[in-house]
């Protein structure tokens, strides 16, 4: 997953900060593109009880925001325009999408908006919610520079993709198992860099969006494997399409915890696409220290049952730490048989 800043904050944390601070501080969520801004302020507005309204940054000029004159009397008058300025007076979300993106003069215009809650003469209704979203400069998503005068008038909250607040939120809201389970496994294909040309790449939007497409395919009968490889390419990073389409095939659904498969090996799989990608898992979890202590026999036979190419694979930098689980006997023969080096030798 691309780098993020520490000081960044998950989407449910976010949300509990727009509904803390937004009807008093104007509240500016930057991300990376598809981590669902959007939809988080939507649903903490629907939470709160408020209407939400939107204004995109990019298709709106300096008008529709501090609105038209009108002479009245002998003076010129300005109207906000409804969307801003309710007839009803009742407080609601106003919501500036792509505010980073927006000219110059559009993000001018907000000035007193961000700050004071006001359109000329005309203030916001008590208790609205004042947000605003968008990408970072970085992201390459025709995003502008921010003046300072607008960055200081706004509460800026950068925000970052959580794997296991995603997964919870994919399975309420009916994201396929075989998306879900493929994030498990590999929790950095949720959210890729943004890539330097302009195609396809993996954000929490593509993968919900790849399985809507998945689910509307198969319903009409036309998920073949060729037709799911295409709808991955079209949405995700290459690398994640070819892993993820591979992975379907052998059986995606069917993978199991590091653990599991030292305490079971008869779990593993049959086909060479998926034994490599479990090979590689178990290799990440014995970097990061994460097999507490297995029953030293289980470890010798789960070696013992795997493939010398995936044996010597599975201990390739890895020898101190194998050699903490117990699997003391079925190492050195596998280094003697990879080597060539008498036991004596390796031990000493």
């Amino acid at each position: 997953m691309a780098h993020q800043s520490s000081n960044a904050v998950t989407l449910s944390e976010a949300k509990e900060l727009i509904r803390c601070l937004a009807d008093t501080e104007s509240v500016l969520l930057l991300s990376p593109p598809g981590v669902g801004k959007s939809d988080v302020v939507r649903a903490a507005a629907t939470e709160a009880g408020l209407e939400c309204k939107s204004l995109l940054g990019t298709q709106i000029a300096p008008e529709d925001v501090s609105g038209v004159p009108k002479i009245v009397g002998n003076r010129a008058v300005f109207c906000p325009p409804r969307l801003l300025l309710p007839d009803d007076n009742k407080p609601f979300c106003l919501f500036l999408d792509e505010l980073p993106a927006s000219p110059p003069e559009v993000q001018k215009a907000f000035y007193s908006l961000l700050l004071e809650r006001r359109l000329g003469e005309y203030h916001l209704p008590r208790g609205t919610w004042v947000v605003a979203a968008g990408n970072r400069t970085e992201d390459r998503a025709l995003v502008r520079a921010l003046s300072s005068a607008l960055v200081n008038r706004v509460f800026v909250l950068p925000v970052r993709v959580d794997v296991d607040e995603w997964l919870t939120w994919a399975e309420r809201n009916g994201v396929r198992a075989e998306v879900r389970s493929f994030v498990r496994h590999v929790p950095f294909a949720l959210q890729r860099p943004v890539p330097a040309d302009p195609v396809p790449f993996s954000t929490p939007r593509a993968w919900a969006m790849l399985s809507r497409d998945l689910h509307l395919a198969e319903s009409a009968g036309r998920l073949s494997l060729e037709e799911r490889r295409a709808l991955a390419f079209g949405r995700l990073t290459p690398h994640d399409a070819g892993l993820f389409c591979a992975l379907c095939e052998d059986g995606l659904a069917t993978l199991c915890s590091a653990a599991d498969y030292i305490d079971n090996p008869a779990l593993l799989p049959k086909s060479e696409t998926a034994m490599w990608f479990v090979v590689n898992r178990i290799r990440q979890a014995i970097e990061a220290d994460q097999l507490r202590a297995p029953d030293a026999t289980k470890v010798n036979a789960f070696l013992a049952s795997v493939g010398e190419e995936y044996r010597f694979a599975l201990m390739l930098d890895h020898v101190e730490q194998w050699s903490a689980l117990g699997a003391n006997e079925v190492m050195l023969e596998t280094l003697k048989e990879v080597t060539g080096l008498p036991s004596e030798a390796i031990e000493s």
